[in-house]
Parts: structure tokens; sequence; C-alpha cells
């Protein structure tokens, strides 16, 4: 039974609002950038709607799955699932109802590509990342990260994805984040690391040590750099893009060093917190370099 103190701001928080906060800005800075001449208000709100809602089902499925690890670890251990606020029949009944209302109006009111793709991008996530990757492999991360990745694709299509075709720049922002979920996520992995062994979730400073990680983010990190300047190499974008995707880039870079020759985790959590800040502005970059262009 659901804890009779259980209120809205319980199920509101099932969905993982800030994370799904990031995903809609990328989503909706996909669907401005499309090479369409007008991007009707009513279709970004739609759209927008039915992505929060997908996105926001997967995270209670992600609450239901892992409220064993939930409860050993300090971040969520307050987390309504983990501590019986909401039981699990009441969750997976709430993850249910968001997804198919998302497919629906996504669907109906979108169309059918969009709603494919965040099909697809949910059962990613929800399924096979949380249920299968997260325990399988500390490459869980990498591979799981591509179900993530794709919110700006999303919202490309939205507006551009009527004739069932994909445009190429769409990807590239997926790219972007697919390279950017690693060291994003590693980060926070490397500061938990000893409440991941815990929960005998593999992540890569469990099973390969933190220096190795370490390694890895800086790896990652340079490769981001020349992900996130590909969408100026190709014409996509302009040189306010490319400056500001550089500064930006070079921070990552500068942090991911730091973190690399400490021992202090809190670097990891500062790093963790950049590269937050460092994919919201670089979306809102990107949106700024379209429509008051700098040529070059």
């Amino acid at each position: 039974m659901a804890n009779s103190q259980t209120t809205w701001k319980d199920y509101f928080e099932l969905t993982k609002p800030r994370v799904v906060a990031l995903i809609l800005v990328t989503a909706v800075v996909g669907m401005y950038m499309t090479p369409s001449e007008s991007v009707p208000f009513h279709i970004v709100v739609i759209a927008t709607i039915g992505i929060a809602l997908a996105s926001g089902g997967a995270a209670v499925v992600n609450h239901v799955v892992d409220q064993r690890i939930d409860a050993i670890m300090a971040r969520t251990f307050k987390r309504p699932v983990a501590t019986g606020k909401i039981d699990t029949k009441r969750a997976v009944i709430f993850a249910f109802t968001l997804s198919i209302s998302s497919m629906l109006l996504l669907y109906n009111f979108i169309n059918p590509l969009t709603a494919v793709l965040t099909f697809f991008g949910l059962v990613g996530y929800a399924f096979i990342y949380t249920m299968y990757l997260k325990r399988a492999t500390p490459q869980n991360i990498v591979i799981g990260g591509l179900s993530g990745a794709i919110p700006p694709l999303l919202g490309w299509t939205a507006i551009d994805g009527y004739g069932g075709e994909i445009h190429p720049h769409a990807l590239l922002l997926v790219l972007i984040i697919f390279v950017w979920t690693p060291p994003h996520f590693w980060a926070l992995a490397i500061f938990r690391r000893d409440e991941y062994a815990k929960a005998d979730i593999p992540m890569l400073p469990v099973t390969h040590g933190i220096e190795f990680t370490k390694l890895n983010i800086v790896f990652y990190t340079v490769l981001l750099l020349f992900a996130g300047a590909l969408p100026y190499l190709v014409g996509m974008s302009h040189l306010i893009y490319l400056i500001g995707s550089t500064i930006l880039g070079i921070v990552f870079l500068y942090y991911a060093i730091k973190l690399m020759k400490t021992t202090d985790r809190k670097v990891a959590m500062d790093t963790f917190k950049y590269s937050i800040h460092y994919l919201m502005i670089l979306f809102v970059v990107l949106l700024v370099d379209k429509y008051y262009p700098i040529l070059a």
C-alpha cells in the first residue's frame, strides 16, 4: 500500500524533474535547429509535453527497478519507491500512464517517426540500460548512453520528420550528447564509488579503479572537444558557436585534468556539476548562433 502521506510531489519526484528539464532543453533546441522556415509554437508545446511524459515514464521505471539500490545509496535512499511512500504497483501504473500518454500524443498530434524514436529511447533507458546494462558491464553508461542522447533528435523530427527522414545534422547533436555522457556520469561514479560497490553495480570506478576511470574521463573529454566542433565544421553553425563550444570544452578538459591529478573526490562532484552546465549552455549557444550568426 502507498503511504497515507503520499502527495503529488512524491509522484513528481519519480519523474526526475531536473534530469527531464535538461532533456527538454536539448529537445527544444533540436526543434529550432531544423532548416524549417517556421517552427509552429503549438507543435513545440505538444512535442515538449510528449517528450517530457516519455522521459518521466522512463524515470519512474528506473525508480521501480532500482529501489533496492536506491535504498542503499546516500543520494537516493529518500526516493519515494525506496522509502515505500509509493508502492511498486502504483509506480508501475504511473509509469505506464505517462508512457502511453506520450505515445498517443506524439503519434496523433506530431508524427509517427517522433513517436517511434521516443518509444525506442524509452525502452532503451528504462529496460535495456536500467534492467540489464547497468548490472552487466562497466561500459553500461557508454552503450546505454545512446538512449539518453536522442532528445535533440526527437525535437528535430517533431518539426522536420513528417517525411519519415532523419537529417544528418540532428545526428550530430545526438553524437555530442553520446560523447558527453561517459565523462559526465563517470565523474559522479567516482564520487559515489563506494556506494556503487556496496550495491554491487559494476560502474567503471568499481571494476577498473578510480585512476583508470579518470584517464577515460580525460579521453572522452578530448573527444568531446572535437565532437563539439563538428556543427561548425559541417556548416551547421557559425563563429559564435565555435567560440562558445571551444571555451566550454576547454573548461571541461581543465576539470577532467584536475580530477586526474587529485585524490580529492570533491573535484569529481565539481566536474559532474560543470558537465551539466556545459551541456545546457552549449545547446543555448547553438541556438543563439543560429538566430544571431557571425559568419566566418
